[in-house]
């Protein structure tokens, strides 16, 4: 007995220290998970080490090894903005598929700025408002949040620094074709530029992003026309330019379209005096979209026509429309009767006078 209490005692010391071990590899009391969850490795890959000192510090601190940085070249950097490119990617991705795109997040505020990624789902508009519409925390019709991912949600980078950041879109094996539509969106809190402090009573979040237009190849519905072309409030009457318009183009379809195409405007005479190119714009599944215009010229007069000739973006289908409108400047008008009046009257005051005294 005196021999087996000294034994079971340190059997239990070194259970206990199994315990401790193993305890460091996984998640800490708080549930935060450690950077093997976030590289996505297994712990197989990672000695105990890393683990335990990696899990003790902070997330923003963090760099994950395939985020890149570099410094943008040039003087005065402080410009008080950040910039996120591209605008928008646009990728097919198959079924089961993964495909990976980078955006970049420049920092142009301050030094040690913090940036968050979040992903948002997208949809258009039914009344042609607005291009794009920000879900939120909600699903939008065509969900591609579930999706998207990147190595870590938050950074932090000196003044004139870059980060080129990879995004991994993962289409599931029983993905239905068609578009999925999301953004990943960077925010950061700006300062009050006094004394470097975040306003902790009115903070003024910065948000932009990268839009993602994801197309799944397969049997999809595609579908889309204009359905309006006019100038804004409908005016048929102008004293002078510009003149503004609008094209209103809708698609039906499951897939974001790219129409484009172009204005060409004649005079009373039929004339060729004016042509607009329109460049490729994105309307998303299930939306109107309008699109504004401006035709600007000098000296216009009389009646003219404008014709818009669009391709829906597909099949080489072309939509056309025509649309008339007057230009009277009257205040042109108006000063050169005035004038001529002038004229006419200094020149019969002329001749009377004149006629006067040849008597």
């Amino acid at each position: 007995m005196k021999i087996l209490a000294p034994l079971c005692i340190g059997s239990l010391c070194l259970t206990l220290l199994t315990g401790v071990v193993q305890a460091q590899g996984t998640t800490t009391s708080t549930g935060v998970p450690t950077p093997l969850e976030i590289l996505g490795e297994t712990a197989a890959t990672t000695s105990e080490a890393t683990v335990t000192v990696a899990a003790f510090m902070p997330a923003s601190d963090y760099l994950d090894p395939r985020i890149e940085l570099e410094s943008i070249p040039g003087d005065n950097l402080e410009i008080g903005d950040f910039v996120v490119g591209p605008g928008r990617v646009e990728v097919v991705v198959a079924p089961g598929q993964t495909v990976n795109r980078d955006i970049t997040v420049t920092n142009r505020i301050s030094d040690d700025r913090e940036f968050r990624l979040m992903v948002e789902d997208m949809s258009g508009s039914a009344d042609g408002s607005e291009a794009v519409v920000l879900l939120g925390d909600q699903d939008g019709p065509y969900s591609l949040r579930d999706f998207i991912s990147f190595p870590q949600e938050k950074i932090k980078l000196d003044l004139g620094q870059r980060a080129k950041i990879p995004i991994t879109i993962t289409m599931p094996p029983n993905a239905e074709p068609g578009g999925y539509y999301g953004g990943v969106l960077v925010t950061t809190v700006q300062d009050d530029g006094s004394d470097g402090t975040e306003l902790a009573r009115s903070p003024i979040v910065a948000r932009i992003g990268t839009l993602f237009f994801i197309s799944v190849p397969g049997a999809t519905e595609i579908g889309g026309e204009v359905v309006d072309f006019s100038t804004i409030n409908d005016q048929w009457w102008f004293s002078n330019g510009p003149i503004n318009m609008s094209i209103a183009f809708e698609n039906s379809g499951s897939i974001h379209l790219n129409p484009y195409g172009e204005v060409r405007v004649t005079n009373m005479f039929g004339a060729e005096v004016g042509f607009l190119e329109l460049e490729p714009w994105f309307v998303l599944p299930k939306s109107l979209r309008v699109r504004e215009i401006t035709w600007n010229s000098e000296l216009l007069l009389g009646r003219y026509t404008m014709t818009a000739s669009v391709n829906r973006g597909y099949e080489d289908l072309i939509d056309i429309k025509v649309l008339h409108f007057w230009v009277v400047p009257w205040k042109f008008i108006l000063t050169v009767f005035a004038v001529l009046f002038a004229v006419f009257f200094v020149i019969r005051l002329f001749l009377r006078t004149f006629e006067l005294k040849r008597k």
